[in-house]
C-alpha cells in the first residue's frame, strides 16, 4: 500500500504544471520583451517558444529594419536596437543605435536580455493543439504542451503570430479583410487598381491553349471595399551575401518545373522589351545591405518573393496544415531564385547580378542557409472591446492609455494575382499608405472582459486589417510586448484584471524605462531636412 501511494504521489507531481506568475507563449521579438519586462517587474516569468530559436523575424531574416519614423520607438524596443548598435560599434561613427543587424546577432542579443533578467526559457515545446488552455471561469489556469508539460500563471501573454492561446481561450477573432462599411475605413476591403508590386506593362496570364499560368488565380474579386476572408502575401526574409567564401549557390529544389515560373519569365521579358534593357535586381528582388556581407532579401515588384495566394488558410490552420504552408513558401522562392539564377530566358544582365549573390553561408547554419521563420505578415487578430482602426493611424491620434507609438505606413502586401477586365494579369491587395505618428492605446492588448481577465495579446492583437498593417512592424510589437509586462504586475499587484488596471501607472512605469509616448522630430533631423535642398 505505502509502494502504491508513493507511486501515484509520483505520479501527481510529474502532472503538475510548473507554477509562474507569468508564462508568455511565443518567442518573437515581442514576445522575448514581454517576458524581459515582466520578469524586470520582478515577477517569477516563463517564456515558452515551440521551435529551437528565439527572436520570430528579428532573428529569422528581418535584419533591415521597418523603423518608420525613428523618434516614435522607445523603451526596451529601443534598447534591444542600442545593444545591436554597442554589438557593431558603432558609437565609433557618433551613433549609439544600429537598425540593421545580422539575424544571429539579433538571437544571441534577444538570449542576453532574457539570462540577465532570469526569465525561464523553454524551447521546443508547442501548445497541445486541441484542449490546450484550460480556464475556470474567465481566468486562464494553465497551458498543456503537446508533451503533456503544463504551466500554470496568474497572467498568460499570447505573443505568437499565430494566437493559439488566444484562439483556445474561447476570446474573439477574426482574420482576412473587414469590408469599408464595418469601421469606415476608406482603405479596407478588397482594393482597386494599385501602382506598387505591380504588373506595370501587358503581361498574358494564359498559355496557348487559354489555361492560367501557374500563380495566376481564376477569382474574380467583388466590387472594392468588400469583406474576404483572405490574407496578404507571406514569403521568407532571405539572407544573400555577395562576399566570396560566405556565399552558398542557390540550389535546385526538389521537384522543380520550370514552368511554374513563366509568369515571372513573361513579366521580366515584357520589361525588357518596354525599358530597352535587361530589369536589374533590385527591381525583382529588395537587398538591403547589412554588417559583414549580409544582405536582408526582401519581396519587390510584381513577381518575386511573396508567394501570393499561399497564405489564405494560414490563419485557423491545423499545425499540419501550417507546416505544409511553411514548405509551399520554400518550394516556392527556392524554384524562383533557382530560375532567376539558371533559367537561359533570364537576360544576361539580370543573370550575372543575381549571381554574384548567393544564401548566406554564416546564417541559419542548422538549416541549410535558409530562415528559421516564415514572415506571417497578418494571421489572426484579436477583436477586443476596443479594435483599432484606419481613424487612429490617421486623425485620432492621441490615446488616453498609450503604451507607446507607431509611425510606419500601412502596408499590406498583394493577396492576390488575378486576370483583370482587359485579360491580363494583375495583382490586388496592395496597401502603401502613409500615416501620421499615433499612439497606441493599452486596450488593443486586452479581449473583451467577458471573454478572458487574465490574458494580453501584443502580437494578434485587437485591430482591423487597416490598422494592424502599419501597427504590425517588430519595434511595435516589442513596445506592445513591454507595455504586457508592466501590465501583467499592475493586474497581479492589484488583483485585479488585466482590463481594469490602472494606466495612469502603466504610462508611468513605461516612460520611466524609456517608453516614447511623443512624436518630437530630432534637431538633427530637422537640420538634415534643411540643407537637402542643396545636395544634388
Amino acid at each position: 500500500m505505502r509502494t502504491l501511494t508513493l507511486l501515484l504521489a509520483s505520479v501527481i507531481s510529474c502532472a503538475a504544471a510548473d507554477r509562474f506568475d507569468v508564462v508568455v507563449y511565443g518567442g518573437t521579438a515581442g514576445g522575448v520583451i514581454a517576458a524581459v519586462s515582466s520578469a524586470r517587474e520582478g515577477l517569477k516569468t516563463a517564456l515558452i517558444e515551440p521551435t529551437k530559436h528565439i527572436g520570430g523575424m528579428v532573428s529569422g531574416g528581418l535584419g533591415f529594419t521597418d523603423f518608420g519614423k525613428k523618434e516614435v520607438i522607445g523603451g526596451y524596443s529601443l534598447e534591444f536596437y542600442f545593444r545591436v548598435g554597442r554589438y557593431y560599434g558603432m558609437s565609433q561613427y557618433g551613433n549609439e543605435v544600429s537598425w540593421y543587424h545580422e539575424p544571429h546577432v539579433a538571437e544571441q542579443i534577444f538570449r542576453q536580455m532574457l539570462r540577465e533578467a532570469n526569465v525561464t526559457v523553454v524551447e521546443g515545446k508547442r501548445l497541445k493543439e486541441k484542449g490546450g488552455v484550460r480556464k475556470t471561469g474567465l481566468k486562464l489556469t494553465e497551458i498543456e504542451m503537446e508533451d503533456g508539460a503544463s504551466y500554470a500563471a496568474d497572467i498568460f501573454i499570447d505573443s505568437s503570430y499565430e494566437g493559439d492561446v488566444m484562439a483556445q481561450s474561447g476570446v474573439s477573432y477574426t482574420w482576412g479583410r473587414e469590408g469599408t462599411a464595418q469601421y469606415g475605413e476608406t482603405l479596407a476591403g478588397v482594393r482597386d487598381k494599385t501602382p506598387f508590386h505591380q504588373f506595370l506593362v501587358d503581361v498574358n496570364p494564359r498559355d496557348a491553349n487559354g489555361n492560367l499560368l501557374p500563380e495566376v488565380s481564376a477569382n474574380k474579386p467583388p466590387a472594392p471595399g468588400s469583406a474576404d476572408k483572405l490574407v496578404q502575401a507571406y514569403n521568407y526574409r532571405m539572407c544573400f551575401s555577395n562576399v566570396a567564401g560566405k556565399q552558398v549557390a542557390f540550389p535546385k529544389p526538389a521537384g522543380y518545373d520550370p514552368k511554374r515560373y513563366e509568369i515571372l519569365l513573361r513579366w521580366i521579358e515584357a520589361r525588357t522589351a518596354k525599358e530597352g534593357k535587361a530589369p536589374g535586381i533590385n527591381t525583382v528582388l529588395k537587398v538591403d545591405v547589412l554588417p559583414n556581407g549580409t544582405s536582408d532579401v526582401n519581396n519587390n515588384g510584381a513577381v518575386s518573393t511573396d508567394y501570393i495566394g499561399g497564405s489564405w488558410e494560414y490563419p485557423d490552420a491545423t499545425y499540419a496544415k501550417r507546416a505544409e504552408i511553411w514548405k509551399a513558401h520554400k518550394d516556392y522562392i527556392a524554384g524562383l531564385l533557382y530560375t532567376l539564377a539558371n533559367n537561359d530566358r533570364i537576360p544576361k544582365a539580370l543573370h550575372d547580378e543575381v549571381n554574384k549573390w548567393g544564401l548566406c553561408k554564416e546564417e541559419f547554419v542548422d538549416n541549410d542557409y535558409w530562415p528559421y521563420q516564415l514572415y506571417i505578415r497578418e494571421a489572426r487578430r484579436m477583436v477586443g472591446e476596443y479594435v483599432a482602426i484606419q481613424k487612429d493611424l490617421q486623425t485620432e491620434l492621441t490615446k488616453p492609455d498609450p503604451i507607446g507609438m507607431g509611425s510606419y505606413n500601412s502596408d499590406s502586401h498583394n493577396i492576390e494575382r488575378i486576370v483583370d477586365e482587359q485579360g491580363l494579369a494583375r495583382n490586388e491587395g496592395d496597401m502603401q499608405v502613409g500615416v501620421k505618428p499615433y499612439q497606441i492605446p493599452y486596450r488593443v492588448l486586452t479581449p473583451k472582459k467577458s471573454e478572458a481577465v487574465n490574458l494580453l495579446v501584443p502580437v494578434c492583437f485587437s485591430a482591423s486589417h487597416v490598422a494592424y498593417s502599419s501597427m504590425r512592424m517588430e519595434p511595435q510589437y516589442m513596445i506592445m510586448g513591454q507595455a504586457a509586462g508592466v501590465a501583467a504586475r499592475l493586474a497581479i499587484k492589484g488583483k485585479t484584471a488585466v482590463q481594469d488596471i490602472d494606466t495612469k501607472a502603466l504610462i508611468t512605469v513605461l516612460k520611466r524605462n524609456g517608453a516614447t509616448m511623443e512624436y518630437v522630430p530630432s534637431a538633427q533631423t530637422a537640420a538634415v531636412n534643411a540643407i537637402r535642398k542643396f545636395v544634388k
